[in-house]
């Protein structure tokens, strides 16, 4: 007999140490998301949630629950409008197996 796990419990192993003030990801033009933009897939494809997108159109992004596995970089290519840089050393995500 299998075992369904959903992501979110598996991603709820996960623990992160935020770096306050910092953030290792932002949006480089605002505008460019909320006029360009009309996809806006970073808010559905990024796994960890951290994109959203509001009701004006304005796309926000937080950081502090990221993966760091660069969907946002990717799947903005058309506009490259990320700008996205690992943490620094001691913060970001803490895998807790692997």
């Amino acid at each position: 007999m299998s075992v369904v796990v959903k992501v979110e419990e598996k991603l709820f192993q996960n623990r992160y140490k935020v770096d306050s003030g910092r953030p290792h990801i932002s949006i480089i033009d605002e505008d460019k998301c909320r006029n360009h933009c009309e996809a806006q897939a970073c808010t559905v494809c990024c796994p960890a949630a951290c994109w959203t997108a509001e009701a004006n159109g304005q796309v926000t992004v937080i950081s502090d629950g990221c993966l760091e596995c660069g969907t946002c970089r990717i799947i903005c290519d058309e506009h490259s409008n990320v700008a996205w840089e690992y943490p620094r050393g001691g913060y970001g995500i803490l895998f807790k197996f692997g």
